[in-house]
Parts: C-alpha cells; structure tokens; sequence
C-alpha cells in the first residue's frame, strides 16, 4: 500500500478546508482587501506573515528574497492561534521555494482543525 506523501496530505487538507469554508459571498478583488471576516482567514493576513518572515531572513542571511501572492483560490477557517511561517523543505517537489503560513488551531470548530498555506517565494 502506498501512503501519501506530506505534500499531497497538505493539498488534499487544503482543498477540504475549501470547501469547509464554503464560498465567500463577497470575495475581495484584490489581495489587500482579502481581510479576516466571520469564519474566513483573509488571505492578506497569510501573505503579510510571510512577507515579515521573509524580511526577516533577508535581514539575518543578507538576502533579497519577497513573498509573492498565494494562491486567490484557496479559502481557510480564521485562526484562532498565532500564524507561524516556516520555510517548505525542497523534498516537497515544489516548483519553486515556498513558505509554508500555518495555523495550530482554527476558530470554528469544524474537520478543519488546523491548515498550512504554502506562499511562494521569489528573488
């Protein structure tokens, strides 16, 4: 039997926290008003913890490294923890460098108890 592997396990969580979520009715046509609302983690919040981690490690490295956008597609619970960012390992198979913006616990106790959003990352 195989199992899956860790990306595949965090796409499959994803997309069920998609549709968890449901669609929003009002869906914010840019990024910088894509804000928490209700039961929705906006996805500026998710960019912003990855841009100030990136910031930070262009700091300590001497790097120029930026968060680009994730993906507009994805809906998640709001987080009800403090978002934690983490590099993705390479061995995920991503086409690029990725953060991972990740929540421990959500606030809407639904199957979707905890997420992680992967946000890409360019020179």
């Amino acid at each position: 039997m195989l199992l899956p592997s860790p990306l595949n396990k965090r796409v499959c969580a994803t997309l069920i926290a998609s549709l968890v979520a449901g669609i929003s009715p009002a869906r914010a046509s840019t990024l910088d008003e894509d804000r928490t609302r209700g039961d929705i983690q906006g996805l500026f919040e998710i960019r912003d913890a990855a841009v100030k981690f990136i910031a930070a490690e262009n700091l300590k490295n001497g790097t120029k490294w930026q968060a680009m956008e994730p993906n507009r597609k994805i809906l998640v619970s709001t987080c009800a923890a403090p978002l934690r960012v983490t590099w993705v390992p390479k061995s995920y198979g991503l086409s690029g460098p990725n953060v991972a913006v990740s929540c421990a616990r959500t606030v809407t106790p639904t199957t979707q108890k905890k997420w992680e959003v992967f946000v890409p990352v360019s020179r």
